[in-house]
């Protein structure tokens, strides 16, 4: 058909746009009779379709072309017409589309929906990009941290970014003096109960000198 099929949705306030293909066949006929003969039953053939779907389209709200679609496809997809063998007969596959006041309504809708599904597509983005960064970064501070040599080099990297790191250490740092503090102390205070080099002395010592060696630190009071 040149053009749509109208059917009323539900409420008889708008239209159905039904876009049928037909699938004509015939027995014992040449191709060039059956394109005649077809092109001369098409308007029949339309009267058929559309007296078929128009009591399945009043079921159907407006704004629901693609459920009409499904419904009428299943409807017809096995039904052929007119019954009579000798006769061309044809089969439909149909597509629907809603009435274009409908479409225009629908408009400001999907692209409302559009735009929220891409801003939580995005902010979901960035929340991936933010943790990597994270974990990248915390990676980084703790190796300048740890190793001299690259703690010099991120002075390469900008006056920026090397105040920012000389911030961080520094604030690291200043808890150091109170551990070791509290390491000595402990060790001191085993001697001073006159425990003597035990094992556990000796635990205490080892783990403050290893710190003190970790950190950075030279020299340890007595």
């Amino acid at each position: 058909m040149p053009y749509p099929l109208l059917v009323p949705a539900k409420g008889d306030a708008f239209d159905f746009n039904l876009h049928v293909v037909y699938h004509w066949t015939a027995t014992n006929m040449s191709f060039e009779e059956l394109r005649l003969r077809a092109d001369a039953m098409l308007p029949w053939a339309g009267g058929i379709v559309r007296e078929r779907a128009i009591d399945l389209a009043r079921e159907h709200d407006p704004h629901r072309a693609h459920d009409l679609e499904r419904a009428l496809n299943n409807l017809l997809m096995h039904q052929r017409w007119p019954q009579d063998p000798h006769l061309p007969q044809f089969s439909v596959r149909l597509r629907v589309s809603p009435d274009e006041r409908v479409r225009e309504r629908l408009r400001p809708y999907w692209e409302q929906r559009i735009k929220l599904e891409c801003d939580h597509e995005l902010e979901k983005i960035r929340t991936r990009q933010a943790d990597d960064l994270t974990r990248r970064w915390a990676g980084v501070l703790q190796s300048l941290q740890d190793d001299p040599v690259t703690a010099h080099a991120a002075r390469l990297t900008g006056e920026q970014f090397a105040a920012v790191f000389h911030h961080y250490v520094e604030e690291r740092r200043e808890l150091v003096p109170n551990l070791v503090s509290l390491l000595r102390e402990a060790v001191k205070g085993h001697n001073d109960l006159g425990l003597g080099p035990s094992e556990y002395t000796q635990a205490w010592d080892v783990a403050l000198r290893t710190y003190e060696r970790q950190q950075g630190l030279t020299g340890r009071a007595e």
